[in-house]
């Protein structure tokens, strides 16, 4: 592929001046907004991904991602919703949730939320711009995006509350109140899930819980412009979250699709669902009885789409504490597949390699 005279090799996403073009670029800290606000025709190359990431789904057409009804917990139907998260766990590595506690208006308020950070002045939003990871509250764009082969067409906000908390003043203003009444639906519904999958496991309720490993919430609020070419690139690429669980919130624009039986499939919008996906360390644990999902957002010629992904880690006590498959998975007939690790050490293997399309469980297998 030729680019103003200049042989780009999309299949790897390298070219000679691919560093420059990414340095300067980060350097604006106008993200992809920016380039979408100066009147872009055409994406950047290092936005341009391989005929292989962009292959087609089928829409979804004959399967539908399971919905888990919550509102059953009142009814008494607490096995049929624990076999329903089972099976969705096993077979998808993710479902749908409704009627799941957190009030209509709290989610519409946070997705406005997420438009009025991103959409503000730029010269205000850039202060929050950063790449540190170890800052509790971030804006950037891509957090690979030097060391990724193609970036994906989004932008992001950063939240981390370590064991739930975080210093409501740390949060940007136009945002603060609704990431607060968010954040504090999310602690809530996390409860009520970790003792649902613990009881899928075939645990006890409580075991999740004991081992501190969803205590500390990254929330990561996605902006998806809209792209000018939308056929040459990602809003995410193909990937598996490195949590134990996601909970993710979209709103109604669409775009993100799940790999299920090696076919890319829609999750269509569902007025006020919030979909749950298994994490790699929930598959790590469960020595592969739960499957993380993986999955990726499209980039779309309308919007911007918007979403906040509710990312759950260990406890800051257990942040050092190795996690191995659970011993009830394991016999003679069943060894662990994983050898032990702690959530630093999977983190930093899986952001130095990005988002490349491939997962980072394999690196952990004994």
């Amino acid at each position: 592929m030729e680019v103003a005279g200049e042989s780009c090799d999309v299949e790897n996403g390298a070219y000679s001046n691919r560093a420059i073009e990414v340095k300067e670029f980060d350097e604006t800290k106008a993200g992809v907004k920016g380039l979408v606000d100066s009147g872009v025709k055409e994406i950047p190359r290092f936005f341009i991904h391989p005929p292989e990431n962009l292959a087609a789904g089928n829409g979804g057409a004959g399967y539908e991602v399971p919905v888990i009804d919550l509102k059953g917990l009142e009814r008494g139907e607490r096995a049929e919703i624990v076999r329903g998260i089972r099976e969705a766990s096993e077979t998808w590595g993710c479902f749908q949730m409704v009627n799941h506690g957190i009030p209509m208006t709290i989610i519409e308020e946070m997705v406005e939320g997420v438009r009025r950070f991103h959409e503000q002045p730029q010269e205000v939003k850039m202060e929050w711009y950063s790449r540190d990871t170890k800052q509790p509250v971030r804006y950037y764009c891509n957090g690979d995006l030097h060391v990724s082969n193609a970036a994906n067409w989004r932008d992001s906000i950063s939240c981390t509350f370590p064991d739930g908390t975080l210093d409501p003043e740390a949060l940007p203003l136009l945002c603060r109140k609704e990431i607060k009444a968010y954040i504090k639906g999310m602690n809530e519904l996390k409860e009520k899930v970790g003792e649902l999958v613990s009881e899928a496991l075939g645990l006890k309720s409580d075991h999740l819980k004991k081992m501190e490993c969803m205590e500390t919430q990254t929330l990561v609020c996605h902006y998806y412009p809209v792209c000018p070419q939308p056929d040459l690139t990602l809003g995410a690429t193909k990937h598996s979250d490195p949590s134990f669980l996601t909970i993710l919130l979209q709103d109604n624009i669409g775009g993100l699709q799940v790999l299920h039986q090696d076919r890319w499939l829609d999750i269509p919008p569902l007025h006020g669902a919030l979909v749950a996906n298994i994490g790699d360390l929930m598959q790590l644990i469960t020595n592969d009885k739960f499957k993380s999902v993986e999955h990726r957002v499209l980039a779309k010629q309308v919007g911007p789409r918007i979403s906040a992904a509710c990312f759950f880690y260990p406890s800051t006590r257990s942040e050092y504490k190795l996690y191995g498959p659970i011993m009830e998975f394991l016999s003679d007939d069943n060894p662990p597949i994983y050898r032990e690790t702690d959530v630093n050490e999977y983190l930093e293997y899986y952001r130095s390699k990005g988002l490349d399309g491939t997962s980072a469980l394999p690196h952990f297998k004994l």
